[in-house]
């Protein structure tokens, strides 16, 4: 990356762009792995996946946090390393462990959850992240 000022208009076209991604692959995650290892977890004890408004809005504030994060991570790896595959990996990494890795370990910790789900859903989280990043790449590389 030549430019090493940040560019805050650049920075939310890529963020809103790489976030249809990761929209798309958390609600994809959520429906068809993560919801079904979790309502196994707590055998219809409470309702797991109810998708109503309020449910949707607090998915769409958090798929976008993680999209903000994972783009602005990138950004910085990319100044102090360059935009290239140690960038994505380093930024999707990070941001999977700091969001999603976080977030199971305090499910599991606080009895919310099961070791073996996260075993199964991190690292699908991470290979997101990881995707996520290489949009990001391939979109800062286009607006140099």
């Amino acid at each position: 990356m030549e430019n090493k000022v940040f560019n805050l208009k650049q920075f939310v076209i890529i963020t809103l762009i790489t976030s249809i991604w990761i929209h798309i692959a958390e609600v994809a995650r959520a429906m068809f792995v993560a919801f079904p290892l979790i309502e196994k977890f707590f055998a219809g004890r409470i309702p797991i996946g109810a998708m109503e408004v309020s449910n949707a809005l607090i998915w769409g504030i958090w798929d976008t946090l993680l999209s903000v994060i994972l783009v602005f991570i990138f950004w910085l790896c990319s100044v102090a390393f360059g935009n290239n595959l140690k960038s994505i990996i380093i930024s999707g990494t990070i941001t999977a462990f700091a969001t999603i890795g976080i977030f199971w370990i305090a499910s599991v910790n606080s009895g919310l959850g099961a070791w073996s789900a996260a075993a199964i859903i991190f690292p699908i989280a991470w290979a997101e992240m990881i995707i996520g990043a290489w949009i990001a790449s391939k979109l800062y590389s286009k607006n140099k």
